[in-house]
């Protein structure tokens, strides 16, 4: 990810940090909680590039007043002509970096011209704040430039305006002056950069921790479902693998005993409920151990598996454009149809079902409808607590979800908030 930067700065400002120019190139890989504490870094310097900037303004008035007023003063002849072409430059390169489209890049060559044109007019006037455009210098180099080259251009700004303050006849108070101006200038800037880097380098270091935390809780979550889902696995799969050798069994003795094709029919179809019910322990298993959980991409093949093993007539319908729900409400939406089907086989075992799926622009919902039948239920299976989990399922993806009968149908509705 890319984050635009913006140019709201004054020569005053203090300069992006190397955590900033980091957070410039972005890391696809990066969390949001690193990406959201880099961009309130980046939002720290242009903040105080904002504060500052009234007070670059001011300075800049202060600069053109004085030179205005010094000894020689600007003109377009002789010494005057060079002051006021240094005026010009000076004030020009303080404001490219003043302009908001400006790129990052004349950064270093504004600078460079802001310290050459200082050093000049503290070199062609002897008498006036001339040592103020060439310090600028200094604090725009500490700011705004790498530690290397802003320490540099540093000491070049403050030798260069001491010379040009003692080759111009200035006391030597003066001169020095001017340099512990530059000197504590620079101390300042470089204090400010540092504390606001110290504020970068410390919230993208918690953020980093907090990813750490996250992905070692996740780790051990992770570890705990994969004991849990190999528990299952020996207890789901021994227990219905033992079922399927005890039906084959049972089919070979009604061959033998040449019992009703109405009985070996139900053996079959016994059969074929636990391979299905293998093909489920395996595939919740695989979830556990972090593979995709079934969702409303699978609900097609379940009411066909379903029709097929009840011999009834079973319809999916899908209303509104499909969209991603999330893993948890795919997952919710999936294993809700899936228990809606069971209740009607064990309850209304020859009614046909349908399935209807609503994508809505705030909800999903999904409701499940068969016709109230006479036929003997199936009592005994199960352990009666399906829809008591179905529903804590969805109230805790803060959906809502209703069952029971509705004149000649039993239906069961969700709605789940997109």
């Amino acid at each position: 990810m890319r984050h635009a930067r913006r140019r709201d700065e004054g020569p005053a400002a203090a300069g992006p940090s190397p955590f900033y120019r980091s957070s410039v190139m972005g890391d696809s890989k990066e969390s949001l909680r690193v990406r959201d504490a880099r961009r309130r870094g980046a939002e720290r310097v242009r903040r105080q590039r904002s504060w500052f900037r009234p007070l670059a303004v001011g300075l800049v008035a202060i600069v053109i007043a004085s030179t205005a007023d010094g000894h020689p003063a600007p003109g377009w002849h002789g010494t005057g002509a060079w002051l006021t072409l240094a005026l010009i430059v000076w004030v020009a390169a303080v404001a490219a970096m003043l302009a908001p489209a400006a790129p990052p890049r004349v950064d270093p060559l504004a600078i460079a011209l802001v310290g050459v044109s200082g050093v000049a007019i503290a070199g062609l006037q002897r008498r006036g704040a001339t040592e103020i455009p060439a310090s600028v210098t200094v604090w725009l180099a500490m700011t705004r430039l790498d530690p290397r080259r802003g320490v540099a251009l540093s000491l070049v700004a403050t030798v260069g305006v001491g010379v040009a303050l003692a080759l111009g006849h200035s006391s030597s108070a003066s001169v020095l002056a001017a340099v512990l101006l530059c000197l504590l200038l620079g101390v300042m800037a470089h204090s400010m950069r540092q504390a606001r880097e110290n504020q970068d380098r410390a919230e993208l270091l918690v953020a980093q921790l907090e990813d750490a935390r996250e992905e070692q809780a996740r780790a051990a979550a992770q570890a705990e479902r994969a004991r849990i889902a190999g528990e299952l696995h020996d207890v789901l799969a021994h227990s219905l693998s033992g079922a399927a050798i005890q039906l084959q069994g049972a089919r070979m003795l009604a061959e033998r005993e040449q019992a009703p094709a109405g009985v070996r029919e139900a053996i079959d179809r016994g059969s074929e409920l636990v391979r299905a019910g293998l093909l489920e322990a395996r595939s919740a298993v695989a979830t556990l151990r972090g593979g995709d959980p079934p969702g409303a991409r699978d609900l097609a093949a379940l009411v066909q598996r379903f029709a097929g093993d009840m011999h009834v007539h079973a319809e999916l319908r899908v209303e509104g454009e499909a969209r991603p729900l999330g893993a948890q409400a795919e997952l919710a939406v999936y294993r809700a149809a899936q228990e809606a089907l069971t209740n009607a086989a064990r309850y209304a075992p020859a009614a046909d079902v349908l399935v209807a799926l609503h994508y809505g622009e705030q909800t999903t919902a999904l409701r499940v409808a068969n016709r109230l039948s006479s036929a003997p239920a199936m009592t005994g299976v199960g352990g009666g607590h399906g829809l008591r989990g179905m529903r804590e399922r969805v109230e805790g993806l803060g959906g809502q979800m209703s069952a029971g009968p509705r004149g000649e149908e039993w239906v069961v509705e969700l709605e789940l908030p997109r």
